[in-house]
């Protein structure tokens, strides 16, 4: 196997000037820098990633924790955050914890710590102080997602505003009887999520002095199947059907949309529907939402720890506002009666 020293022989160059080009670091011409690459290719010689992370102290890895692939906001994350790192030349070890406390506490206190990744981008997982600090001290900068990390720079959407914005968009059309499928209990481990889409909610029925009915507060498990069983019920009885819906996930909206129609009635002449996310499945149904941008919260995330990562004196304690928007389709109109 070809070494540095045969890449710089057949270049005609220091093995210091190749070590230059080929990492990217320090100045080389570019005619040098071109003839080292050329001399690369021509023997074959590829980077040892050990050796190069034990002379910068770096791995060019990342760790990425996520709730649970099979969500798919977390979904997307991961693949923006993939696609960021590797157009950079940086792997990504991803920790899947599958919604298992007992995961959450391994990753953190051991795999994390492993001197493996680089930094550690978290995605809707809410550290503690003194998890946060842990990893700091072993010089893992933390960039998050999904929201603020108290000492870590973070970007996030503000779920309470976003569900007000989707319920106040049902109320201009004119709906009074707006009920919301909103996340079970068991989604409120991480930052309260369901909790606080919830009290968007109500607050904005409550702006509006309109009722809250209890009967139209149900919960599900944010995907198509759980909205869903969970829609046919709220939407079964004819006494008690809103003439609005609003779904805390797009999932759960599609899945209440299928519901209707399976109960024989129309979206959105009998009942109209609005969900969050931005789903992709949402625009084939016509469906409004309040989109969240999942790709470009991982992107953005991922700039942010390279650049930390070339100079740790550009950390923050920041909290990032991430982009929304309110993207109106055939779901909603205004209410029939």
């Amino acid at each position: 196997m070809a070494g540095i020293k045969d890449v710089a022989q057949l270049a005609g160059v220091s093995t210091a000037t190749v070590s230059r080009a080929l990492s990217g670091k320090g100045q080389v011409s570019e005619r040098s820098r071109a003839r080292v690459l050329r001399a690369a290719k021509e023997l074959g010689f590829v980077v040892s990633s050990t050796a190069s992370s034990l002379a910068s102290g770096r791995h060019r890895n990342v760790g990425v924790v996520v709730p649970s692939v099979a969500r798919w906001y977390y979904s997307q994350i991961v693949d923006s955050v993939a696609a960021s790192l590797l157009e950079a030349g940086y792997d990504l070890t991803l920790y899947n914890l599958n919604e298992n406390a007992d995961h959450r506490d391994r990753v953190l206190t051991d795999f994390l710590l492993r001197q493996r990744c680089d930094g550690v981008i978290p995605v809707s997982l809410e550290l503690r102080r003194d998890e946060l600090d842990q990893l700091l001290a072993v010089g893992k900068p933390v960039v998050g997602i999904g929201g603020p990390l108290p000492g870590a720079e973070t970007f996030s959407v503000d779920d309470g505003e976003i569900a007000r914005l989707a319920t106040e968009h049902l109320i201009s059309l004119g709906h009074r009887r707006i009920a919301h499928l909103g996340g079970a209990d068991a989604f409120e481990n991480d930052f309260r999520i369901s909790g606080t889409r919830r009290n968007g909610y109500e607050s904005a029925m409550r702006n509006a002095n309109l009722d809250v009915l209890d009967s139209w507060r149900v919960d599900a498990d944010f995907t198509i199947q759980g909205g869903l069983a969970q829609a046919k019920q709220l939407l079964g009885y004819p006494r008690d059907t809103p003439s609005a819906v609003f779904c805390a996930s797009d999932e759960m909206a599609i899945g209440t949309i299928l519901a209707a129609r399976e109960l024989g009635l129309r979206v959105p002449e009998d009942i109209s529907v609005i969900g969050i996310d931005g789903h992709e499945l949402g625009e084939a149904l016509g469906l409004t939402t309040v989109a969240q941008f999942p790709r470009e919260q991982g992107q953005r995330a991922v700039e942010r720890l390279l650049a930390i990562l070339q100079d740790p004196a550009a950390y923050s304690s920041t909290n990032h506002v991430a982009r929304t928007a309110l993207i109106i389709r055939s779901s909603t109109a205004a209410p029939a009666v």
